[in-house]
């Protein structure tokens, strides 16, 4: 299903992703926190729509009474953007993938699984975090369908909290430590593959823009005749997000 979103004169649409948020410690995030809420405050001036695709959180599992602590500056924010009037659409990445309603149910934030389509005033954008696609990564795409599965979640649920997130934060810890810095790593525009699965996509269907997360890398590369390719980038290193004003869309890099 294609969305729609209409773009009156003067707004903007704007995209972000991997904030992070809890790594690598409490006193850095809430830092960076602070930053993300700062940002968002200052795009709501000419914003009608903010998309957070993917990895909002470093870890994020939500248990039927409970959800992890913390983040109380930017919920609090996009619950207030939310009840301003401005659209607020937000994708799982594969470090917070188990979501479960809250977004939902406390903020009327819409929270999306897979990559989805939208038409905003007249372009075609396809727009997901951008884990599990394109080719290559077999054992990343065996181990998301075994988090994904139901089954699996449940056992999970059924740990105690302290524990259960910690265990979950401890492994998420040691992989970031194991890939270090591969995903920002610049494949070449042969190789990057999710510009191959966006060409892939174009063989059957027109977009004017792709806009993924994940690769941690901030790029935007040319994948057909009028259509791009465009990487977030992150709030670790880069401080990175897209604007489409509604002709063109561009990455902008966010200036404390």
């Amino acid at each position: 299903m294609q969305h729609k979103i209409h773009l009156p004169a003067g707004k903007k649409v704007y995209f972000a992703s991997d904030f992070h948020l809890g790594t690598p410690d409490a006193a850095s995030s809430r830092i960076r926190e602070k930053r993300i809420v700062r940002w968002l405050n200052n795009v709501a001036k000419d914003a009608e729509h903010i998309f957070l695709v993917g990895d909002i959180f470093d870890f994020w599992f939500e248990y039927k009474e409970v959800i992890p602590k913390g983040y109380t500056r930017l919920l609090g924010t996009l619950a207030a953007l939310k009840d301003r009037g401005i659209g607020i659409s937000v994708f799982i990445g594969n470090h917070d993938m188990w979501m479960n309603g809250y977004f939902e149910e406390e903020l009327d934030i819409p929270v999306y699984y897979e990559p989805q389509t939208y038409d905003i005033g007249g372009k075609l954008f396809y727009i997901g975090h951008g884990d599990g696609l394109g080719p290559g990564d077999h054992g990343y795409k065996m181990l998301k369908k075994v988090f994904r599965n139901p089954v699996c979640r449940w056992l999970f649920s059924i740990i105690h909290p302290s524990w259960g997130i910690g265990l979950a934060n401890y492994f998420s810890r040691k992989s970031r430590a194991a890939t270090g810095g591969e995903l920002e790593k610049f494949l070449g525009e042969e190789n990057e593959w999710l510009a191959i699965y966006s060409k892939e996509i174009l063989q059957k269907e027109h977009f004017d823009y792709f806009i993924y997360g994940h690769r941690h890398l901030p790029l935007d590369l040319q994948v057909g005749p009028g259509s791009r390719y465009i990487n977030l980038g992150d709030w670790i290193n880069y401080f990175t997000y897209a604007v489409f004003d509604g002709e063109k869309t561009t990455l902008e890099y966010d200036v404390d």
